[in-house]
């Protein structure tokens, strides 16, 4: 195993009807190793998404240091990304008036992937949803359907690095168990690297090998395996 992710020193400002706000200000550099689940906590508006959405490429105001995979990281302009996003809200994130099959089958179709509708019924499975799946809207599907199809779209061009924004916080709590569960076996199953942002201490001492924790903005600590066993 070897570094993924270095990120830091960094800095990230907001700019909102002429004014500029400081939404991070990373002073140290935190690593995530290859394999692991790594942890972010912390409270409501520290910087978690943020630094989330930076990875990402969603994020282009920032200064400082993001290296991925050894490189300094640049999002490609087009084709395969190598990091992908499951947002919180897995509503928000699929089109509504698109079909499942239509919506995982897009980031196949903009990459020039071939065997297009095989692919997408593999993905749907790897889930544990499948082809019946392929003609519902999201509107058809429970929250916890909803957000194993957007894993599935994210897993579609086998990313490197999988980030997850709070992915269990707006399901029932008898849901969430069956998503945390299915992210340890795409880990088991792939090797996959994945960040995953969470308010519940709980989640991440249960699922992560290591955490970072922000507070305004800033880091505020990391924690090993045998410290994230203690906060649940």
């Amino acid at each position: 195993m070897g570094e993924i992710l270095a990120v830091g020193p960094l800095t990230v400002d907001y700019q909102h009807r002429g004014n500029s706000h400081r939404a991070l200000e990373l002073q140290e550099t935190v690593t995530v190793e290859e394999g692991e689940i790594f942890g972010l906590v912390g409270p409501s508006g520290c910087g978690k998404s943020t630094l989330l959405r930076v990875v990402a490429g969603l994020v282009r105001g920032w200064s400082g240091t993001v290296r991925l995979f050894g490189s300094p990281w640049t999002p490609p302009k087009a084709g395969r990304m190598p990091v992908q996003m499951v947002f919180q809200d897995p509503g928000a994130s699929l089109h509504p008036w698109h079909t499942i099959g239509q919506t995982l089958a897009e980031p196949l179709r903009v990459a020039h992937e071939a065997d297009i509708e095989n692919r997408v019924v593999r993905a749907l499975e790897e889930v544990d949803l499948g082809r019946s799946f392929l003609h519902r809207r999201p509107g058809q599907l429970s929250g916890g359907q909803r957000q194993r199809a957007a894993i599935a779209r994210a897993l579609l061009l086998s990313p490197r690095l999988l980030l997850l924004d709070e992915p269990t916080s707006a399901l029932d709590v008898s849901v969430q168990a069956g998503v945390l569960n299915l992210l340890e076996q795409l880990r088991r199953d792939h090797g996959m690297t994945m960040i995953l942002v969470s308010h519940d201490r709980g989640v991440v001492a249960h699922l992560c090998d290591r955490a970072a924790s922000l507070e305004a903005g800033r880091w505020n600590g990391t924690y090993g395996r045998n410290s994230l066993d203690t906060w649940g």
